[in-house]
């Protein structure tokens, strides 16, 4: 890769990872589900007027929409509103390459070789010690919910490859446009209309702010400028830096909220982001469509994409929890 293409992959990593603190800076201003329905707003709108038509088939769109935009954004706010930490939730997210690679086996006929399954079980033994660590200081309810959100991204992912889309910009635009109204009813149904409404009349600048970056500068910009890159290189060649993703995020949490990472978080970290690598990487001893042993397909985690103790919460919007708190998805 060209030196500023390598610059411009790590800056959109770095862009990704620190969407974790920006969102958990968010719920403090709106409720989850309310909060992700308003990035996608602003996320569609106005850009859906100035990419042009979906050049894919609408019930990709749609499919992308729900699993990617509701199911998985939806749950990750409300994990880490129910006491997630952002540095943990950007490196337990990174799972979702070994729920693709297993949907991939059932919706798309591939068979994982033996480095990928290796993989695969080195990343769910980092997930058993991120579950162990959290177990020591917050809710494993949320930490449970996080590990869906990963889940709910497989799904997409496997969508988003069946879908194809040569212009990752206009996909992302258009499937911004399907999550707004079903999560702006889940948020009136579980949140409620007058929680709803109260976060609206508080808006201020920094409110806006927060918006303006989930929106546009990780939806907008970053999986522009990812597709871009996508564009001009291979996936295993620009694939990799998303790794960087949950180091960007440990690293600024611990920074801006004061989050401790311990020893058994790099353990975790460490496991977690080796295990991904096997997983996503493994080149032709990975991914095998079943039926033809010659081929290969090494999916990039980057494609779809879009990622301490308990911090105190004092907002008054912010969901009681009840259990010891810190605090997605992005």
């Amino acid at each position: 890769m060209r030196p500023v293409h390598v610059c411009l992959a790590v800056l959109v990593a770095a862009l990704w990872g620190v969407n974790f603190v920006v969102i958990d800076l968010g719920l403090d201003h709106f409720p989850p589900l309310l909060f992700s329905a308003l990035r996608f707003l602003a996320a569609a709108l106005p850009a859906v007027f100035f990419v042009g038509r979906p050049k894919v088939a609408w019930r990709w769109i749609v499919g992308v929409g729900l699993a990617l935009g509701v199911a998985k954004f939806g749950l990750l706010f409300v994990g880490m509103d129910a006491g997630m930490p952002a540095g943990l939730s950007s490196l337990v997210l990174q799972i979702q390459a070994v729920f693709t690679a297993l949907f991939a086996v059932v919706a798309l006929s591939e068979r994982p070789g033996r480095v990928r399954i290796f993989g695969m079980v080195v990343a769910l033994a980092g997930i058993g010690v991120a579950a162990l660590d959290e177990g020591e200081t917050g809710p494993l309810t949320a930490f449970a919910v996080v590990i869906g959100a990963a889940a709910c991204w497989g799904v997409s992912n496997v969508l988003t490859r069946r879908a194809s889309p040569a212009d990752s910009l206009n996909f992302m635009v258009w499937v911004s446009t399907v999550p707004v109204l079903p999560l702006l009813g889940l948020s009136l149904l579980f949140e409620g209309p007058g929680r709803d409404a109260e976060a609206l009349r508080s808006l201020d600048w920094s409110g806006a702010g927060i918006i303006a970056y989930v929106a546009w500068v990780t939806t907008v910009f970053g999986f522009g400028a990812w597709g871009f890159l996508l564009r001009r290189y291979p996936a295993s060649t620009v694939a990799p830096f998303s790794l960087l993703v949950p180091v960007f995020g440990m690293s600024s949490a611990a920074l801006v909220l004061g989050e401790p990472v311990s020893g058994l978080r790099w353990c975790a970290a460490a496991l977690l982001v080796g295990g991904v690598a096997l997983t996503s990487f493994a080149g032709s001893g990975g991914v095998r469509p079943s039926g033809s042993a010659g081929a290969t397909d090494t999916p990039a985690p980057g494609r779809a994409v879009a990622a301490g103790a308990p911090r105190p919460r004092t907002s008054a919007s912010r969901t009681p929890s009840t259990a010891s708190r810190p605090s997605p998805p992005r």
